[in-house]
């Protein structure tokens, strides 16, 4: 058998009465749709129910299929230790999903066991299944955890997942675990952001209408301002769907506590070849990268030469002779910064001249940010197509005494102490203040936090 059905769940432990003491009246349509999402699935008597939890083991680049027979879990992290569940594991779909998965070049496994105890994140929708009488000696279940890979990875796990469920025959149910943004409210726990209620709105529209494409490409820096929990839970449920006939119903969306609730059910249906989101997917990455080849300046196209001409003859690329004169008459530093998938994937540079020109200073520092940054493996040829640059060109440091002189947003910190210095660019994603910015440069010179340094600012010209 295939999947039979899928549902998008919360989390939230003020859920239950035995938590949250009266607090779970406030969040009463979550609950309702809990309930009806729970007797629904007791009603499809599954065989197999499989749950992707945010809050249970995750590792950057592996997904952890929970070992052994049998779990035990409990709400006592909550105050409420009589609530307490026991579930058996399906062993035989856990051990052929990690050969599948690894089999299909997706690093999945039952290694890596830090803490065998049931998470809140799988406790949650256990519970509701508990009370709507669903018999945990006739049902078995798969425990995963989410990754720090793209959303593609996330998406072809799931087709593994379905694929697997069939060669076994399995009647499998997916829970998707996850609450949606953490910054709804500035009296929540995890205060606003205005990029919070954004990502809620496209969430539950991409999974009301089950458009798992768009829910595959949502903007990265959106996902993490709004402090999302769930989005690669949904990805990996979405691909356990992949080209089956899906029709989804939302249930109910809430943000009482500034934290995002929502549930969706998806009931599924027949073969649908047009729901082929792995492909779509591959098309659409394809248009945002010769989109962005299309609008991309003299030096950020240097900077892609460069990187791509190394990267496939492993020869450094000579100067192109239609370069501006900016670029052939000028020196200055510069930083060449590599991102994939939202993520830094290299980010090396010069503080000053070290090249006869800056264009020779963009060529070598490419190559440098694809090969030498030792945070990263060797860009591949494979990545091209994923990769987004930017170039930062420095302008003359200029000593400061005092750090009232800095401006996160507008200057660029240099600190030096002895023969250690560190250098942070200015307007980063999450630097937000001059003393995490200075923290940052000492830290990447090997500068204790209580020692003194001294300051520079600098200005950048930033191309991407």
């Amino acid at each position: 058998m295939s999947i039979l059905g899928a549902a998008a769940v919360p989390h939230p432990p003020i859920i239950l009465p035995e938590v949250g003491r009266g607090e779970e009246e406030k969040i009463s349509a979550t609950t309702t749709a809990y309930k009806e999402i729970a007797r629904r699935i007791v009603e499809l008597a599954p065989e197999t129910i499989i749950i992707t939890s945010p809050h249970s083991i995750m590792y950057a680049d592996y997904f952890h299929i929970s070992p052994g027979e049998a779990a035990t879990g409990n709400m006592m992290q909550f105050r409420a230790p009589q609530v307490a569940l026991a579930i058996n594991y399906d062993t035989d779909f856990a051990r052929k999903l990690s050969t599948d998965s690894m089999a299909s070049g997706v690093p999945a496994g039952m290694l890596g066991e830090r803490n065998p105890t049931l998470d809140h994140g799988t406790m949650i929708p256990l519970r509701f299944l508990q009370l709507a009488g669903l018999d945990f000696n006739r049902v078995k279940f798969l425990r995963i955890g989410l990754s720090g890979m793209p959303a593609a990875t996330h998406y072809k796990f799931g087709q593994i997942i379905s694929r697997v469920s069939e060669e076994l025959g399995r009647r499998t149910f997916f829970i998707a675990s996850g609450d949606l943004s953490h910054k709804l409210k500035s009296d929540g726990p995890y205060g606003f952001a205005e990029e919070g209620p954004q990502f809620d709105s496209q969430v539950m529209e991409n999974l009301g209408g089950a458009d798992f494409l768009k829910l595959l490409t949502m903007n990265d820096k959106l996902c993490s301002r709004a402090a999302e929990c769930g989005l690669r839970s949904f990805q990996i449920m979405a691909g356990a769907l992949d080209k089956k006939s899906v029709r989804a119903e939302k249930l109910s969306y809430e943000g009482t506590f500034g934290v995002g609730y929502g549930i969706v059910w998806f009931d599924v249906g027949g073969e649908d070849s047009k729901r082929n989101f792995a492909y779509q997917l591959v098309k659409f990455k394809k248009y945002e990268a010769d989109k962005r080849k299309a609008n991309e300046d003299a030096y950020v196209r240097l900077a892609r030469y460069s990187l791509e001409t190394f990267v496939k003859t492993h020869e450094p690329a000579d100067v192109p002779d239609d370069l501006p004169a900016e670029l052939t008459e000028r020196r200055a530093g510069a930083f060449v910064s590599l991102h994939k998938d939202g993520n830094l994937r290299g980010c090396i540079g010069t503080i000053m001249a070290t090249q006869k020109n800056l264009a020779e200073e963009i060529l070598e520092n490419a190559i440098s940010a694809c090969s030498r940054d030792p945070r990263f493996s060797p860009v591949t040829i494979d990545e091209l197509d994923d990769i987004e640059y930017s170039v930062d060109v420095l302008g003359d440091p200029e000593r400061i005494f005092d750090i009232k002189d800095l401006d996160v947003k507008r200057y660029g910190v240099i600190v030096e102490n002895g023969g250690r210095r560190g250098l942070l660019l200015p307007d980063l994603e999450g630097v937000d203040t001059v003393e995490e910015q200075i923290a940052i440069a000492k830290r990447k010179a090997g500068i204790r936090p209580d020692e003194k340094v001294a300051l520079w600012r600098f200005e950048v010209i930033r191309h991407h």
